[in-house]
């Protein structure tokens, strides 16, 4: 790597920029030494586009633009899958799964949020749930990136106690009407479709406060989504606030799979160790943009990476990152051999966003200035952490989970 200067420049300024962001491959325990091939050559493609990119999702990062041409074609590469086993998908093992994420992650946070929702999240309530006919039509589609997919569970009021959800389903003749509000909805305003889960309001049915699975196509009148704005935090993908405002939907929309809460739950279970490999991919680009930059900054006269102070921040970084390293081979490694419980998926993503965040503030720290320039990557990283610390389950809720776990007590409300 070289490092931009200035010839004749102005005194006190012969460096222009630091090269930190190319990929260092960093595997300290070599954890991924022995990765098959066929998921190695998944994990290849992944990081093909992701260099590919450059500085394309910096830029709609910085403009909070959703560049979907970019995000969707993840699912031309047939990068969508997540380890979801469907005979119409192609197989992806659960070390395939997490390394897409992981790498994805790596070079952008709000591109890992698009495989989180596109295929964690839509392809696979579609692929569980969706009838024959259902999966005839969109599955392609959606693991393809023709149509993007949304999973609008949370509500305004609702996020955490999303056990609670109040967005009804009535029944009126053949069709179904849903009423309600949904929040935090990546793809909820881009034009595809979303999988509206509401809960059934038809006191005369055995099913009434069940709740099911709708899958609404976002032209279909009284569907309204607005992108929220203001965002400090995974700004290259939109989200959405979704009103759903007598939305008529025939009876051919319900997913017949879908019974209850635990349905969604199923989905929510399955993509978070994805978060848990997420993190890892922001933890990765953090730790070798602050290695990079000790062995490139210059202060006192040598490099920042001869001081004793920065060698045991960076030895304290490498701890983190071999750590979540660890927790997500061991998780694929469970997951493949069919024996991953919720709650250790669960243990892999509380953790791992944790250390994230960790590793990204020592990162910025070690940077000094630099590290709030948006060009070093360091602070966008730090930021886009903040958002998958808190999806898929806040950081108390996985504690409460876990809790109850080794407890056998429920300290839930």
């Amino acid at each position: 790597m070289s490092i931009p200067t200035i010839d004749g420049a102005f005194p006190g300024e012969r460096v222009t920029g630091y090269d930190v962001t190319a990929r260092r491959d960093t595997d300290y325990y070599a954890v991924f030494a022995d990765i098959p091939a066929a998921d190695r050559e998944i994990w290849d493609r992944a990081k093909a586009y992701v260099d590919e990119l450059g500085d394309r999702m910096a830029a709609a990062w910085d403009a909070a633009e959703y560049p979907i041409e970019v995000a969707m074609r993840l699912g031309e590469l047939d990068l969508f899958n997540d380890g979801i086993a469907h005979p119409s998908l192609t197989p992806f093992s659960p070390l395939a799964a997490g390394l897409v994420n992981m790498e994805v992650s790596r070079g952008d946070g709000s591109l890992g949020t698009v495989v989180a929702v596109q295929g964690g999240l839509a392809l696979r309530t579609l692929a569980l749930f969706g009838s024959p006919e259902q999966q005839e039509r969109w599955l392609e589609p959606v693991a393809r990136g023709r149509v993007p997919g949304a999973f609008a569970l949370t509500e305004p009021d609702h996020g955490s106690d999303s056990v609670s959800l109040e967005t009804v389903a009535r029944r009126d003749g053949g069709d179904w009407v849903l009423r309600g509000a949904k929040k935090w909805i990546g793809n909820g305003a881009s034009g595809g479709i979303t999988f509206v889960w509401a809960r059934v309001d038809d006191p005369d049915a055995a099913e009434h406060g069940a709740v099911r699975c709708f899958l609404v196509e976002q032209d279909t009148p009284g569907y309204r989504g607005a992108v929220i704005t203001g965002k400090a935090s995974l700004r290259g993908i939109h989200q959405a606030h979704i009103e759903l405002d007598d939305v008529r939907v025939p009876a051919s929309a319900v997913l017949p799979g879908t019974k209850s809460f635990k349905d969604a739950s199923t989905v929510l279970y399955s993509t978070r160790s994805g978060v848990a490999w997420s993190a890892l991919g922001h933890a990765t680009a953090c730790f070798e943009a602050a290695l990079s930059y000790a062995q490139q900054r210059v202060q006192f006269g040598r490099p920042l990476a001869k001081f004793q102070m920065v060698q045991e921040r960076l030895s304290q970084m490498l701890d983190e990152l071999t750590t979540m390293q660890l927790y997500c081979r061991r998780m694929a490694d469970l997951e493949t051999a069919g024996r991953l419980q919720p709650t250790q998926a669960s243990l892999a993503k509380y953790h791992n966003t944790r250390a994230a965040r960790r590793v990204a503030q020592t990162a910025r720290d070690l940077l000094g200035g630099n590290g709030i320039l948006l060009e070093n990557r360091v602070m966008q990283h730090m930021a886009d952490i903040e958002a998958i610390h808190t999806y898929e389950g806040t950081e108390s809720v996985q504690a409460l989970l876990i809790g109850r776990d080794i407890t056998g007590m429920s300290a839930f409300a």
